[in-house]
C-alpha cells in the first residue's frame, strides 16, 4: 500500500511539474539564445529527480563520471525508464538529444524541442530522413560542440531484455567524428518503463569506457551494444526479474508481426 500511494503522489507531482515547466517554458522561445530554456529546462530535470528521491523513493547514482571525455561526444544510452532522460539531463549541460518525430505531436512541445536544438529525425524517413540529419541538425550541433544523447535501440526495454540496436547510432558516430561513451543502467528495476508503479531502492547510471573514433560499422556496432547490454545486466544484481530471459532480444514493436 505505501508503494501504491508513493507512486500516485509522485505521478500526480511528475505531470504537474511537466504542465508548469512547459507552460513557464513558452516565454523563453523568444529569447535570442536557447540559453534560458536550457536553464529551465535544467530545473525541470533537478526538479523531477528531486521527487524521484523524496517522493518515489528512488536513489539514484551516477558512476563512471571519470569517463566523460572533455568536448563534444555522443552519449549511446540504454533506455529503461521515462526517468533516464531526467537523470542524463541533470548531468550533462547543452545537452542535444536524438528523438522521433512523434513528440512533436504534443501540444507545445514542438517548439520547445526546435529551440532546445532537439535532433528530430522523421520516423518514416528512411534514408532520406538520415542524411537530412547529418546534413541539416547535426552540422549546427557540431559547430557549437554540443554532447548529443541516443538510444540506439528506439525503444524503452524492460530491465534484463533488449532491443535490436538501430544502426543510426554507427551514422551519427562516423558523421560527428567524436568518441562515443556508452551508458549503462538498471533504473527500470524501480521505474520500469512508463509504469505508474514505482519501487523504492537504489538505481546505477553508469558511464562506461568511450569508443574512440574511426571504428567500422560492425566493430562499433558489436562493441557497443556488448557494453552497454553487459554492464546493465550486470547491475541488476540479485534482482534479476523472474521468469525472463536475460538479454533476451525482443520483437520490434514498431513492425507489424504476422
Amino acid at each position: 500500500m505505501i508503494v501504491s500511494i508513493r507512486s500516485i503522489l509522485f505521478q500526480t507531482a511528475y505531470w504537474m511539474t511537466a504542465a508548469f515547466y512547459v507552460i513557464g517554458a513558452l516565454p523563453l522561445l523568444l529569447a535570442p539564445s536557447r540559453k534560458p530554456l536550457m536553464l529551465w529546462i535544467l530545473g525541470y530535470t533537478w526538479t523531477m529527480r528531486l521527487w524521484m528521491r523524496w517522493i518515489a523513493g528512488i536513489r539514484v547514482r551516477i558512476a563512471g563520471k571519470e569517463n566523460i571525455p572533455n568536448g563534444p561526444f555522443i552519449i549511446a544510452a540504454k533506455h529503461q525508464s521515462w526517468g533516464d532522460g531526467f537523470v542524463m539531463f541533470s548531468q550533462i549541460r547543452d545537452l542535444a538529444f536524438v528523438t522521433g518525430d512523434h513528440l512533436e505531436k504534443f501540444p507545445l512541445v514542438g517548439g520547445v524541442l526546435r529551440k532546445m536544438g532537439a535532433i528530430v529525425v522523421d520516423n518514416c524517413g528512411g534514408a532520406y530522413a538520415r542524411a537530412r540529419l547529418i546534413d541539416d541538425e547535426l552540422k549546427k550541433a557540431q559547430s557549437e560542440n554540443r554532447r548529443i544523447l541516443i538510444y540506439p535501440e528506439g525503444h524503452l526495454a524492460p530491465a534484463g531484455q533488449r532491443y535490436r540496436y538501430k544502426k543510426g547510432v554507427f551514422h551519427l558516430y562516423k558523421a560527428y567524428g567524436c568518441p562515443a561513451v556508452p551508458v549503462a543502467t538498471n533504473l527500470g528495476l524501480r521505474w520500469p518503463q512508463q509504469s505508474w508503479r514505482l519501487t523504492p531502492g537504489e538505481a546505477v547510471i553508469e558511464f562506461l569506457e568511450p569508443i574512440a573514433q574511426g571504428l567500422d560499422k560492425e566493430t562499433f556496432m558489436n562493441r557497443l551494444e556488448a557494453a552497454i547490454e553487459t554492464r546493465s545486466i550486470e547491475l541488476l544484481g540479485d534482482e534479476r526479474p523472474v521468469g525472463v530471459e536475460i538479454g533476451a532480444l525482443l520483437p520490434d514493436p514498431g513492425k507489424q508481426t504476422s
